[in-house]
């Protein structure tokens, strides 16, 4: 998988990039989790998260947001790190022109994330956003909400309390044919410690639904 670096609005920005055989296949973008928390690319549901998109046929990208690993920069509280995940849409986009989708993935502060740049680009056609702090960020600005999409939260999650989450959620209001999916994993907390196995099992059981299922080795490179 090939190490990438490009420009981002605070200097350059690592990733990680994978891109498809097929010319033409849908990008993917996953965003990782709170950067002062231990937040990288390369957490474990990242990781996963971006090789369920690569399996499907997708050109996927996962990346360090500004200050984080060998991405300059520093923290900026959520402005910032949505300038840095248009830019790398911009990136993946000038490297796939003929990409005619696109779908935004996010894992907890990469949640949020992910879905304020859902607002700004309509080429995004799905989400997926797990662990969600909508009871600590205000999710309002999905009004309404553009694109169809999943959240997947845990049952035990104290950081973001499924109650507390789902309320909020269910006020969003959907653009006519948009359709906002919930998942819970059982037993898992904030981070699905013990619980990624099932998260991916969630994710899989959606993707499959919404854009086929996983397509092995020969087939990709058939493509």
């Amino acid at each position: 998988m090939p190490e990438v670096i490009f420009n981002g609005p605070a200097g350059r920005i690592e990733g990680r990039y994978q891109p498809a055989k097929k010319k033409g296949a849908p990008l993917a973008i996953i965003l990782h989790p709170h950067p002062q928390f231990g937040g990288t690319m390369n957490n474990q549901i990242v990781y996963n998260l971006f090789y369920t998109f690569v399996n499907r046929g997708f050109s996927a990208l996962r990346f360090n947001f500004r200050g984080v690993g060998r991405s300059q920069g520093h923290f900026d509280h959520g402005a910032g790190e949505l300038s840095d995940a248009a830019a790398a849409l911009d990136w993946m986009q000038a490297l796939n022109p003929e990409a005619k989708s696109c779908w935004i993935t996010g894992v907890s502060f990469g949640a949020w994330i992910g879905m304020q740049l859902l607002m700004r680009r309509p080429e995004i056609e799905g989400f997926l956003s797990i662990a969600a702090m909508a009871n600590r960020y205000d999710f309002s600005f999905l009004a309404p909400c553009p694109s169809s999409g999943l959240f997947v939260h845990g049952s035990e999650d104290r950081v973001a309390p499924v109650k507390e989450v789902m309320a909020v959620i269910e006020k969003v209001k959907t653009q006519k044919g948009i359709q906002i999916e919930h998942a819970v994993v059982d037993g898992a907390n904030h981070f699905f410690d013990g619980r990624v196995d099932q998260l991916m099992e969630q994710v899989s059981a959606y993707l499959d639904r919404k854009v086929g299922p996983e397509i092995s080795k020969a087939e990709q490179e058939q493509a």
